[in-house]
């Protein structure tokens, strides 16, 4: 097949493509709130979490973190984002990974004092972009009861985007998203013996 051939099989691709694209966007019309839920056991829910949030701020929102397990020690985000004190409320309110703390009771409390200050960004509507960060892990060892959970996301600002993240995401919170992402581990450098890296996992 000759190049002008392959330009031209191309090109009729890209426009039956640009056909459909625009069929969705036609049908895609209302503007709302949205909640995502980034899970899975591969690397890179709170980095797509943080990335959004850092987008939300470029369009001038205001963004609201709490973070459930994470807390014990300052990750690269918490250090870049505090430096917009006007702009982002960034709440680290973990004590450390669950394996590290082995204490249930206190898990249970920080969650739910983590949960306290969500429900406050939750219902004031200047907040236009929250992240609950490892919330799924919380829900999964029944920290929080995810019902309850849920139905302080659905009474939430109407125009109120909110990302959850986490590991093993409950069947209700994937219930109630309206969009949901799995992150899939191919390969990671930490099976090969690379110890966590500063701005890449921290």
């Amino acid at each position: 097949m000759s190049e002008a051939d392959l330009n031209q099989r191309h090109r009729a691709r890209m426009q039956r493509m640009k056909e459909i694209v625009d069929q969705k966007m036609e049908i895609a019309k209302r503007d709302i709130g949205v909640l995502l839920v980034n899970t899975g056991n591969g690397k890179g829910k709170s980095s797509s979490a943080f990335g959004m949030a850092i987008r939300a701020l470029g369009h001038g929102m205001k963004v609201g973190v709490v973070q459930f397990i994470k807390g014990a020690k300052s990750t690269g985000e918490e250090l870049f984002l505090q430096r917009f004190p006007d702009e982002v409320s960034f709440h680290a309110m973990g004590e450390g990974y669950t394996w590290e703390t082995q204490d249930r009771e206190r898990d249970i409390a920080c969650a739910e004092r983590a949960w306290e200050q969500a429900k406050q960004f939750l219902s004031d509507p200047t907040v236009g972009f929250v992240v609950l960060d490892e919330l799924n892990i919380a829900l999964k060892y029944h920290y929080l009861d995810v019902h309850r959970v849920v139905a302080d996301l659905r009474a939430r600002p109407s125009m109120q985007h909110v990302v959850v993240t986490g590991r093993g995401a409950l069947p209700e919170m994937i219930a109630a998203a309206d969009t949901v992402t799995e992150m899939q581990s191919v390969k990671h450098a930490y099976a090969a013996g690379i110890a966590a890296q500063l701005g890449v996992e921290w």
